[in-house]
Parts: structure tokens; C-alpha cells; sequence
């Protein structure tokens, strides 16, 4: 079984990380020994969506990051706990757990709220590297980290930079689209992909029939005129919790409401994606 270590203590606060190269910003510098980050996808949490090359990257990794979000977000640690139990067969490879750090609600401005904060996990993934030293250092990331994940952007600020290599994982937007078993674009039409941020603040994107959202902190699909729109939803996708939403955008957003805030409830943290697809003559 992998070995567990400690996490690196305290999580830093966005605006207060600790500041490297001689006041230069930016991250302390990254333990020399630090050669190798491999980021591995592993699509929504399901063992059957890691891929046999994302196994064998785990197995080949010195230190495996866990990532802790706090008390009420604890099932999010167990998961990855779970597959280095259920995909780790290496003695060698040590588990070592990072409390995150928080956003700093003090910044007013959003990018600039998101820079501090990846900073400042970029200072916590060295921090907690540094008394372990390891040549070969995994993190598991959720989905693929290519897809809306901030993961490569947080490495790049990592002095002396380590090699990347990502090992693809199965996308929310694959999952979503297979577990309701249709395709993602109409008959050679387009699909935007979004935030629900800008989809609250923006409404339906121009030039496109079909809109898949993700990072939706709920019901930004409301900011929407529903008539002729179908939504497709799906939330913990691959999960023995799963849910399922599909239909008239006026009839089924009630229901994901709903199933969404029970979710929450029962589990403190809810991942979810929706698909957006305009009636032909509609809007």
C-alpha cells in the first residue's frame, strides 16, 4: 500500500502566500529534486474512467498530491484516497495530503482574486514537496486537465520548472453526453462550450445552436429565455450518486434546481455540466 505523509500545515491566503526569488513574486522555489509533474486525468471519479496509461503514470510517480478542500468537501479527498487504494500497487510511491488554500474574498477583482489564488496553491504544492524531496510527483485531476481546469496554468508558475507530461482523462462533457446517450452537436453544427458565469452575464452565445456549461454555481440557465431550449444535466457523473436531468428547458430547470440544492445538502459539494440545444426556429 502507498505510504501517507503530512500535509504542508496551514493553507496560505490568497494576497499573503509566501513570495519567492528575493521579493520577485510569484511561488518559493520548487525543491531541486523535483524533476517530473505528471497530471493525470481521471475523468469524474469513477475507477472504470481511468485509463490503463493513467495507472501506470500513478505507479511510476514518487509522491502522489491529495488535495483537501476542508470538512465539507471531504468526499472529494476520499475519492482520490480511494483510487491510489483501488490503482496504486508501488510501495514506493508516498501519498502526501495539502490543505488548499481559499480564494481571498478581500480581491474585488475576479482575475485578479484567481491569480492570487492559484499562486498561492502553487506555494502549497512546494511547500508540502519540500521535506519529501521526490524526483516524480502525480496529481489526479478531475475530468481532463485540459478542459476548464486550472492545473496546468497553477504548474506553470513552478521555479525551476519541472517537465509536464498530462495523461488525457475522460472529459464531464463525454460523461454527460454518454450517460444520456446522445451526441454533443447537431448535424454538422457547432457547439460552444462556457462558463455559467458568462452565460448568467452574457445569455446565449452568438453563432451556436448547442451550449455546454460547466463551473455553474446554479441556475444560471435561468438568466435565459426557455422557450424551445432542451437541457440535458447530469451531476456527479459516474458516481453511485449520479443524477439525471433531460427536457424542455422550462419543465426539467425546476427539477435540477431542486435535485441539485439535495445534493449539496447530503454531500456539502456538487459537480455538475449541462448541454443547452436551441428547437430548429427557435430563438
Amino acid at each position: 500500500a502507498p505510504r501517507a505523509a503530512a500535509g504542508a500545515g496551514p493553507p496560505f491566503r490568497g494576497g499573503t502566500y509566501p513570495r519567492g526569488g528575493g521579493g520577485g513574486g510569484g511561488p518559493p522555489p520548487l525543491h531541486p529534486h523535483v524533476q517530473h509533474l505528471t497530471l493525470i486525468g481521471i475523468g469524474t471519479g469513477s475507477p472504470d474512467h481511468v485509463t490503463r496509461g493513467a495507472i501506470r503514470a500513478l505507479n511510476a510517480a514518487d509522491a502522489v498530491l491529495i488535495p483537501r478542500k476542508g470538512a465539507g468537501k471531504a468526499d472529494l479527498a476520499d475519492l482520490r484516497r480511494d483510487l491510489c487504494a483501488r490503482l496504486l500497487n508501488n510501495p514506493a510511491t508516498r501519498l502526501i495530503e495539502i490543505d488548499l488554500p481559499a480564494r481571498d474574498p478581500a480581491i474585488p477583482d475576479y482575475r485578479e482574486r484567481v491569480e492570487a489564488w492559484h499562486d498561492a496553491i502553487a506555494a502549497t504544492w512546494t511547500a508540502a514537496l519540500a521535506p519529501h524531496a521526490p524526483s516524480r510527483v502525480a496529481l489526479l485531476v478531475w475530468g481532463d486537465p485540459s478542459l476548464y481546469d486550472s492545473t496546468l496554468r497553477i504548474a506553470a508558475r513552478l521555479r525551476p520548472a519541472p517537465r509536464v507530461e498530462v495523461i488525457p482523462g475522460i472529459t464531464a462533457l463525454q460523461a454527460l453526453t454518454a450517460a444520456h446517450a446522445i451526441s454533443l452537436n447537431a448535424l454538422a453544427g457547432p457547439v460552444t462550450v462556457t462558463t455559467g458565469r458568462r452565460l448568467r452575464d452574457h445569455g446565449w452565445p452568438p453563432a451556436t445552436d448547442r451550449v455546454a456549461v460547466l463551473l455553474d454555481e446554479g441556475g444560471a440557465f435561468g438568466a435565459l429565455d426557455p422557450a424551445g431550449v432542451t437541457i440535458w444535466w447530469g451531476a456527479m457523473l459516474g458516481l453511485p450518486q449520479q443524477v439525471l436531468e433531460a427536457g424542455p428547458l422550462a419543465e426539467a430547470g425546476p427539477r435540477i434546481l431542486s435535485a441539485r440544492a439535495a445534493l449539496r445538502a447530503a454531500h456539502g459539494w456538487v459537480m455538475d455540466i449541462y448541454l443547452l440545444a436551441k428547437d430548429e426556429g427557435a430563438g
